[in-house]
């Protein structure tokens, strides 16, 4: 797939400013994404940046920052409940012969905790494949938005076959 630079300096000012997350479960327009899922406690959509085809986000839609201890146990289970769900149908839809499934984010951009769904296609070399397949300074995917929303209808479709 056809790849394009990523400019780091305009992404980290972008997120250094109001949580991203927060503004699209607000519904700010200048924060839209293909989201794939919503409901009362998360939201699941499609990477804005995918250096991996498919590659989703799952959020929970109130503001925490903290990957364990922002949450009861339970509430962390049922949110990795849907984090499986979200990997198996990115597997899916995208014919992945691995998905990567991490949480990532910075106390200084990005605070809102989210979990990475990224799946890597078959007959990625090696040297191509995990941090590697995930470094956006080696350039992003060049994805149309029709592109865009197809990857999400296909993830979408596969999510609820997944139940």
């Amino acid at each position: 797939m056809e790849r394009r630079p990523f400019d780091l300096a305009a992404y980290a000012e972008r997120s250094g400013g109001p949580c991203f997350v927060c503004r699209l479960v607000a519904g700010d327009p200048d924060y839209v994404h293909h989201v794939v899922h919503e409901d009362a406690a998360a939201i699941v959509f499609l990477n804005k940046y995918p250096t991996l085809g498919g590659h989703t986000l799952v959020c929970p839609k109130t503001h925490r920052e903290q990957v364990t201890g922002d949450f009861s146990q339970a509430e962390y289970l049922e949110l990795q409940a849907l984090v499986w769900r979200v990997g198996e149908a990115v597997r899916r839809a995208m014919g992945a012969e691995r998905v990567y499934v991490m949480s990532l984010g910075s106390n200084d951009a990005n605070a809102h905790v989210h979990w990475h769904a990224a799946p890597l296609p078959p007959g990625v070399p090696l040297d191509d494949q995990q941090f590697a397949a995930l470094d956006a300074a080696r350039g992003v995917l060049a994805l149309s938005e029709d592109a865009m929303a197809g990857i999400a209808a296909r993830i979408r479709a596969e999510l609820a076959a997944v139940g």
